[in-house]
């Protein structure tokens, strides 16, 4: 294989000349001469046994086959660089682990059990990012992470995916909305504002259906982006919100809210921990892996979680 492979300069020469489009901007970045530059695209072309580029009006324009092969040695390019900058910011102690996660999920979930992790892996440094402004199916090389934690389980080739959370989720209430019996069977819903959430759109549908209420529209009522504003708007008083229970859990042992019906809606839907086959073996990652899979595993063996924490199952299907 390295026989194939050419040597790092002449990619990084040919990655900024086809970002830039330019050998000029390509040699004032790499801190070369433009000749030079052009001696590097030339032997590379000649390596490949391809033209990669055509000058059209004294720009660069790329060849299909480079406009192809860009993407794939930017990626390369950048994962050399992180692992570069891994191993000497941490000189093989410790590492960093790069963690898409949505902002809900990561709030009320994932954060208050990261202090049991930092104290058994000090020398860890965990990024988080906000999974939904990234675009998907995640790039993880070319976004630079590592793992993600994301709603389903959609298998993906070569994606290795861990099921952590179900998303069984309850109707949910402040208390005074129960005052005076006005809230007391499900049928009474139709009196009262239903909360939505724009990712579930069609929630409250399938919760009326799978209890049989009739009577009741489930797509009324005002709409909200994350789960953290639709438990707010709960407990503010605004309605009755469909919510995973296991997200509300501290509103719920305050008092601030309420389930007027242990009615659940588990519609086979969970929080996944996805990432690369071949990140499997690094050892921050597994670190972590084994780490959330033992706290996913510690809270379903706690009967108040144990309907909605299943254990450890892993799909993986490689390219």
């Amino acid at each position: 294989m390295r026989r194939h492979t050419p040597p790092t300069a002449l990619l990084q020469a040919f990655e900024a000349c086809a970002r830039h489009l330019s050998v000029s901007r390509a040699a004032e970045e790499l801190s070369l001469t433009q000749s030079a530059v052009s001696r590097q695209l030339a032997t590379l072309e000649a390596q490949l046994g391809l033209r990669l580029f055509q000058r059209v009006r004294q720009r660069l324009v790329l060849t299909a086959a480079a406009a192809a092969y860009a993407p794939e040695v930017r990626a390369a390019l950048a994962r050399i660089e992180s692992a570069t900058q891994e191993v000497l910011a941490h000189r093989g102690a410790g590492g960093t682990l790069n963690l898409a996660v949505s902002p809900t999920f990561g709030a009320r979930w994932l954060m208050p059990r990261m202090p049991r992790f930092q104290a058994l892996h000090r020398l860890v440094v965990v990024n988080i990012r906000n999974h939904t402004t990234l675009p998907w199916p995640l790039d993880f090389a070319g976004e630079g992470v590592h793992a993600a934690i994301q709603m389903g389980s959609v298998e993906r080739p070569g994606v290795t995916i861990h099921p952590l959370v179900r998303d069984v989720r309850v109707p949910i209430c402040a208390p005074a909305l129960l005052a005076g019996g006005a809230l007391r069977e499900p049928a009474e819903l139709a009196r009262h504002t239903l909360l939505q959430q724009t990712t579930r759109p069609r929630a409250w549908v399938h919760w009326l259906q799978a209890h049989g209420v009739s009577g009741v529209d489930g797509l009324r009522g005002p709409q909200y982006q994350h789960h953290a504003m639709v438990a707010e708007a709960a407990a503010a008083g605004l309605g009755v919100a469909l919510m995973p229970r296991f997200l509300v859990e501290p509103e719920l042992a305050a008092g601030r809210l309420v389930v007027p019906f242990d009615l659940p809606l588990d519609d086979g839907q969970a929080y996944s921990l996805a990432y690369p086959d071949d990140a499997a073996a690094q050892p921050v990652l597994r670190a972590f892996r084994d780490w959330l899979l033992g706290e996913v595993a510690q809270g379903a063996a706690q009967p108040s979680e144990a309907a909605h924490l299943p254990g450890p199952e892993v799909h993986s299907r490689s390219s």
